[in-house]
């Protein structure tokens, strides 16, 4: 099952990411101001995923990605793909899994692991 993953980048701004059962990211979403723009959007797409619409590009370098929209907005940006087939299935997983997903945050600034 795929997991939503909530993290702060260097610049501050909060995004998600959408990560495969396997630990690899699917896509990545555009950035937030607060953590819990993440959340809501989350709860969002999880409840419309229906509605989302995959459009899918192929980059000059060769590779496949996917731009996610939802209400006519780009929500998020795949990773890149090597194959069509793959970049499938990545889509593939989003509609199997996205729904039941939970989210983890590790936006926070504390050490999640603890010191040793």
């Amino acid at each position: 099952m795929g997991t939503f993953v909530i993290a702060q980048r260097l610049s501050g701004a909060y995004k998600y990411e959408f990560v495969s059962r396997k630990g690899k990211t699917i896509f990545t979403s555009n950035d937030f101001e607060l953590r819990f723009e993440c959340e809501e959007e989350i709860e969002v797409l999880k409840n419309s995923l229906e509605k989302c619409v995959f459009m899918r590009f192929k980059s000059s370098g060769g590779k496949f990605f996917f731009r996610l929209i939802m209400d006519e907005k780009e929500v998020a940006l795949s990773r890149r793909y090597t194959t069509q087939l793959l970049l499938q299935k990545g889509i593939d997983e989003i509609i199997k899994y996205a729904d039941k997903a939970e989210f983890l945050d590790f936006s926070s600034a504390e050490d999640i692991f603890g010191t040793s």
